[in-house]
């Protein structure tokens, strides 16, 4: 069912991601021209992430029918099949973004997914995927005038939504809006009351065009990882460091300046194209655990230790990303949290 009203008029918004899931969804990778000859490694890292997460939660894959065989075969017993017609394997960006509401009703927000601006010729099938999930699911759906993608957006359910300009902003997903309107048909989808902006990042091989969640992300609110990198001859090290500078001094929704807890990428990771992701910060959170990247590399260790100060509560698991990273995502990028 396609609702009129907004989400916020019906008294509906985004949960944290930390708030209880009931289930974790994912899509089963094989678009080549996307990860090419990487193909068997990545699908090795999307069971591998899958099974992670199903030691905390449910999960659901979609696979494109002729492929659900395999996707059982990797994935194991532990985690659900759906057959259903996909383009690409980042629910992320592709599913609904789920809602509720204070009075425990449930419904989804679908924004209208261009492929990324632009840069694939080819996805109508995602572009159904929200409608065809929430039907699934028996949810109520609305429907956001916006073009854009899940991975775009960060919220600390109390009102506050992270984002990019060079994303949410750029010509080839919202032409003619201002940022003013913008901000207000977010506010109205997820049910919030701010917008935070962070400069985001542009370079030839991110299609995403510099979603948040590869560099920023709320643990709780009021507080906020974010994203640094060290090496000197790395351009990436400006850009985060002018994120960062963003990002101090902000406050949230409720007028709370915010915490700001350093996460160092994996910079030193082997890189593969221009595509490569080396977010640390772009993780999972599960019912009572985080499954987290990890790349091989000695920097593995110290996020871990990070990420579990900021979760002294939770169970860190790291999965290597590394079939992943090479068609530019990361563990956040592949799935989508339905709420409890």
């Amino acid at each position: 069912m396609i609702l009129s009203s907004t989400p916020r008029e019906s008294g509906l918004r985004m949960p944290a991601e930390w708030a209880p899931h009931a289930r974790c969804w994912m899509a089963w990778p094989h678009r080549a021209e996307v990860f090419g000859d990487a193909m068997p490694e990545t699908r090795k890292a999307y069971a591998a992430v899958a099974r992670a997460i199903a030691r905390f939660e449910p999960v659901t894959m979609i696979a494109l029918p002729e492929l659900l065989a395999e996707a059982a075969h990797h994935c194991g017993p532990g985690v659900e099949l759906l057959p259903l017609a996909i383009d690409d394997a980042w629910t992320r960006d592709t599913g609904p973004t789920f809602l509720v509401g204070e009075d425990g009703s449930r419904a989804a927000t679908a924004w209208r997914f261009n492929g990324w601006g632009g840069s694939f010729d080819r996805y109508a099938e995602d572009a159904r995927l929200p409608a065809r999930l929430t039907a699934h699911l028996d949810l109520p759906l609305y429907r956001s005038s916006l073009h854009l993608e899940g991975g775009a957006l960060h919220v600390d359910g109390e009102g506050t939504i992270l984002t990019t300009e060079s994303c949410v902003l750029n010509p080839n997903r919202n032409p003619g809006m201002t940022r003013a309107e913008i901000e207000r048909e977010l506010c109205a989808a997820l049910g919030a009351s701010k917008v935070i902006w962070l400069p985001g990042e542009l370079h030839p091989g991110d299609v995403t065009d510099g979603h948040v969640d590869g560099l920023a992300c709320f643990a709780r609110p009021g507080l906020v990882l974010m994203e640094t990198r060290t090496d000197p001859h790395s351009p990436r090290t400006e850009i985060l460091r002018e994120n960062l500078h963003a990002l101090r001094g902000a406050t949230d929704a409720q007028g709370h300046a915010l915490e700001i807890v350093e996460i160092e990428d994996a910079w030193e990771a082997e890189v593969r194209g221009d595509a490569w992701c080396a977010s640390y910060v772009n993780f999972y959170m599960a019912n009572g655990g985080i499954v987290m990247p990890c790349y091989g590399i000695p920097a593995d260790d110290r996020a871990r230790a990070s990420i579990q100060r900021v979760f002294p509560d939770r169970q860190v698991v790291q999965v290597d990303v590394r079939g992943i990273a090479v068609g530019g995502g990361g563990i956040h990028c592949i799935t989508q949290q339905q709420p409890a």
